[in-house]
C-alpha cells in the first residue's frame, strides 16, 4: 500500500517530535517543522531512514561525539547546525 504524501509528512513529523528521548525531540522536532515540507523525495527517504536509527546513536552523531554513517553524514551535519543556531539565540 502506498502512503499518501500528506500522511507521510505527518507520520515523519510525529516521529520527529516523539522520539523517546527529550533531547532528540528538541533537535529533530523543530528541524522537521522547518524543513520537511520542502524536502525532495530523495531527502525525504534519507530522513525517513534516519528516523529508524536509535536515539542513543543519533545524539552523539548530532553532537559530533561520534562519526555518523557516511550516507547520513551530510543530513546529520545540517540538523546539528540547525539545532546549534536555534540554541545560540
Amino acid at each position: 500500500m502506498i502512503e499518501a504524501e500528506d500522511a507521510r509528512l505527518k507520520r515523519m513529523s510525529m516521529r520527529s517530535w516523539r522520539r523517546g528521548t527529550k533531547e532528540m525531540d528538541l533537535i529533530l522536532g523543530p528541524w522537521s517543522d522547518a524543513h520537511l515540507a520542502g524536502l525532495s523525495e530523495e531527502r525525504l527517504a534519507l530522513y525517513d531512514s534516519l528516523l529508524n536509527e536509535n536515539d542513543q546513536d543519533l545524539l552523539p552523531w548530532v553532537l559530533g561525539q561520534r562519526e555518523p554513517p557516511a550516507h547520513l553524514a551530510a543530513l546529520i551535519a545540517e540538523i546539528g547546525a540547525f539545532a546549534r543556531s536555534r540554541l545560540a539565540r
